[in-house]
């Protein structure tokens, strides 16, 4: 057993030497990603000013129509400032890059790196400015994994974060073990936000699917959320089929 513990630190500290960074096991290879997203990875995943694991409201609803939700967080961001539930405002640039703000202080884009059946990894970049600190910027890496119950979904997120500002950093390692719970509710605030779009869909009484066919979004777009929602899809083709035969 010896001699095992040796061999073992002697291959840990062989790894180390050979200068090669840390790399999360949840993503795909380094060669998998452009040099800039594998170099902002690393940083984020070796170095992390904080990283937080939340628990996120449970969602009443299948796990494919959390997870076309999720896929979709410019629809998600739309229902929300409709229903007055956020003022995030998102932009899909294609199925995997997003420009977001939260529609106060906070900007930034996003990339999903990693899509599974009940797992999203996401690095976003972004800025937020206050009186106090200025504007501060930084990148995350956030791992999303899903639990399907028997009556809805369990998400859970894990996010590692880098502050790029020194003493933001610092004060950010000083607080965070007081206030994290402020950290915490910020971080689930989006799962919250997920849960009660989802929630809104799949009620036959919510006017959801009215509501979609009426807000002006990119088809690509409309058809991901009608995909998991097959009422709302045979409606929608049940309106094209009437709007031909109408005079």
């Amino acid at each position: 057993m010896r001699w095992l513990a040796a061999v073992a630190l002697l291959m840990a500290l062989a790894s180390g030497a050979s200068g090669s960074p840390a790399w999360p096991t949840v993503l795909a290879s380094r060669e998998s990603y452009p040099a800039d997203v594998t170099a902002a990875v690393e940083r984020v995943w070796n170095d992390p000013t904080l990283s937080r694991t939340v628990k996120g409201r449970a969602a009443r609803v299948p796990l494919d129509v959390y997870v076309a939700f999720l896929d979709a967080p410019d629809v998600t961001a739309a229902a929300a400032r409709f229903r007055g539930l956020a003022k995030y405002d998102i932009r899909a640039l294609d199925d995997s890059h997003y420009l977001a703000n939260d529609g106060d202080s906070a900007r930034g884009s996003a990339q999903v790196l990693q899509r599974q059946p009940r797992r999203v990894v996401v690095l976003s970049r972004g800025e937020h400015t206050s009186q106090f600190l200025g504007t501060i910027s930084g990148s995350a890496l956030t791992v999303i994994d899903l639990e399907p119950r028997d009556r809805g979904v369990d998400p859970t997120l894990v996010a590692y974060v880098y502050i790029d500002n020194p003493l933001a950093a610092s004060l950010a390692r000083t607080l965070v073990p007081t206030f994290g719970f402020i950290a915490d509710r910020k971080l689930g605030e989006g799962m919250r936000v997920t849960a009660d779009v989802a929630e809104w869909a799949v009620d036959p009484s919510g006017g959801f699917c009215e509501w979609l066919f009426r807000e002006p979004l990119p088809p690509p777009r409309r058809a991901r959320i009608l995909t998991a929602l097959p009422a709302c899809a045979r409606r929608a083709g049940s309106s094209a089929l009437g709007s031909v035969q109408s005079p």
